[in-house]
């Protein structure tokens, strides 16, 4: 099987490297800027999608611009790279996987890439890399790069510039170390449940330093915009918005490589987090209810990284030969797990923690049940490519679907 890794370092740049970075990464916002608000431009006008093969043709032009001489400095390839990722960004709003495509703003997300491998020198021997334009460059050198180099993404984050090496290498394909199947129910009390009864305490490092950052951002809004002292105010902000970030990360890794060594099937919700985390505050007519208490479940329900916890489960069971199936979340800590009842109803979750069945008496964790379930729908979906589960409490009339649903 193919196998692609990213590998991440934090550069050692001297001040005109940091300066050619910071460069590169403004000729990148603005091809992309311009790029979209030419394909805004064209469609108020009623013409068809401009595709990357015609958009691609006014890169040239743009370039040659006598009032944009700065274009020029900047390595080719990255700015084709940058009409690549808007072409990718409609893409996925086409598919209704993301919003429309927004303007890039200065300061954040700060990158470009160098898409081709053959004008990329890496000699990690020497922690050094050599790139169009910016020469040879010294990296932390923290891990072994293993495969083969495809691409190269400079970005900044905290202040500070890493670079993403991404390779790529043929592996035989795995065969899991564990043999168990798990189901894996995430929440803000406890960010993990799993059916074998195990619980994963949550990091919240958010939590954890929300009343420093906000000590550090009331300094900041006190001092004049883009002044010194602003600006170290700032430099404090991002530090404590990397830590944040860093935790959490680590975190998730190390969670998730746990649970991949020790199992072959992994079963977790298909959760809508975006929906979940949408804002209640509504509008003047109609102003929402509870906006406090909603705003404060948003943002625990983002400090878990569960969007991020699904992501890195699913590439890892793929890289340990193992499966990641996502079932529908509804009512899996309402219905009752035990095989002669299986009954749902709202008063079975007594409170947060506490799971009773008003029909046979099933007792547990409501956690551990919610995750019992989403194994049950697991190994469902796997067998019979249905996932919902039965009330066998209600008496239901013998049609095709209860028939196969018994049977599952």
């Amino acid at each position: 099987m193919q196998r692609l890794s990213a590998y991440r370092f934090e550069l050692k740049l001297n001040g005109a490297q940091q300066r050619q970075c910071a460069q590169f990464a403004g000729v990148k916002r603005y091809i992309y800027n311009k790029a979209l608000a030419l394909q805004q431009t064209n469609y108020a006008q009623g013409n068809k999608y401009i595709s990357y093969a015609s958009i691609a043709k006014h890169l040239s032009p743009w370039r040659n611009d006598p009032l944009a001489p700065w274009l020029k400095e900047a390595p080719f390839h990255t700015q084709q790279q940058a009409l690549k990722d808007l072409d990718r960004a409609y893409s996925n709003f086409f598919k209704g996987l993301s919003d429309f495509p927004k303007p890039k703003r200065k300061g954040l997300h700060e990158s470009f890439r160098f898409p081709d491998p053959k004008q990329i020198q890496f000699d990690q021997t020497n922690s050094r890399i050599k790139l169009p334009k910016l020469g040879w460059m010294r990296y932390r050198n923290s891990r072994e790069v293993s495969g083969e180099l495809r691409n190269v993404t400079i970005s900044q984050s905290g202040g500070k510039w890493f670079m993403s090496i991404q390779t790529q290498m043929e592996v035989d394909q795995p065969i899991p170390e564990g043999v168990d199947a798990v189901g894996i129910d995430v929440g803000i009390a406890n960010f993990a449940a799993l059916s074998n009864g195990i619980f994963i305490a949550p990091l919240a490092s958010f939590k954890k330093h929300e009343q420093r950052l906000a000590k550090y951002q009331r300094r900041m809004s006190h001092k004049v915009k883009f002044s010194y002292n602003w600006k170290k105010e700032k430099a404090k902000v991002n530090q404590i918005h990397s830590d944040i970030a860093n935790a959490r990360k680590d975190f998730l890794h190390k969670t998730t490589t746990t649970i991949c060594k020790n199992h072959a099937l992994v079963c977790i919700e298909d959760l809508q987090i975006s929906n979940m985390s949408t804002s209640s505050k509504g509008t003047i007519e109609n102003p929402g209810k509870n906006v406090k208490a909603k705003s404060g479940l948003n943002k625990a329900i983002l400090d878990q990284g569960w969007g991020e916890f699904r992501r890195q489960l699913e590439y890892k069971m793929a890289w340990n030969g193992g499966m990641v199936i996502a079932v529908p979340p509804q009512y899996t800590s309402q219905a009752c797990p035990n095989l002669q009842c299986g009954h749902i109803a709202k008063e079975n979750r007594k409170t947060q923690s506490r799971f009773k069945c008003v029909s046979c008496g099933y007792e547990n964790h409501a956690d551990t049940v919610g995750s019992i379930n989403i194994l049950e729908r697991g190994l469902r979906l796997l067998a019979c490519g249905d996932p919902m589960p039965l009330d066998r409490s209600v008496k239901q009339e013998p049609t095709e679907t209860t028939f196969d649903a018994l049977a599952a």
